[in-house]
């Protein structure tokens, strides 16, 4: 009888208990280089193929996909802490990047964004960057 009544109450909570529903914002470091940026996101357990990168002006804009590959026909859930579902992280920089050449790396859960810009965006920001600093 104790089983039971566990069991039933696991099948109650798991709607609300389960994170997948929730909307997911990555986290993400952002490096100033001498000829660009680097920002890496922490993409734990995502495929590169669900994964998009977009530019817009000043802003980076990262989403895609977590999908839970393990759970499938038969398999019933314990414990969810993971979060499964749609992401999106938006950057905005101090300049526009629409033009900045990039290079996309993934390994060990980061995807690491080198961004090298324009000679002029670069100048504009640093110029900025330097009178803030008097």
């Amino acid at each position: 009888m104790p089983g039971q009544l566990f069991d039933r109450y696991l099948r109650a909570n798991r709607q609300t208990s389960r994170p997948s529903g929730r909307l997911w914002n990555p986290a993400a470091d952002v490096y100033r280089t001498h000829d660009g940026w680097i920002v890496k996101v922490d993409l734990a357990g995502i495929q590169t193929a669900d994964v998009e990168v977009v530019i817009d002006g000043p802003l980076l804009r990262v989403s895609g996909l977590r999908r839970d590959s393990v759970c499938g026909e038969g398999v019933s859930h314990y414990q969810l802490e993971i979060t499964y579902s749609r992401f999106e992280k938006v950057i905005q920089f101090p300049c526009s990047i629409e033009h900045a050449a990039v290079t996309r790396d993934y390994h060990d859960g980061l995807l690491i964004l080198q961004l090298r810009e324009e000679k002029e965006c670069a100048e504009e920001t640093r110029g900025r960057t330097q009178a803030a600093g008097k």
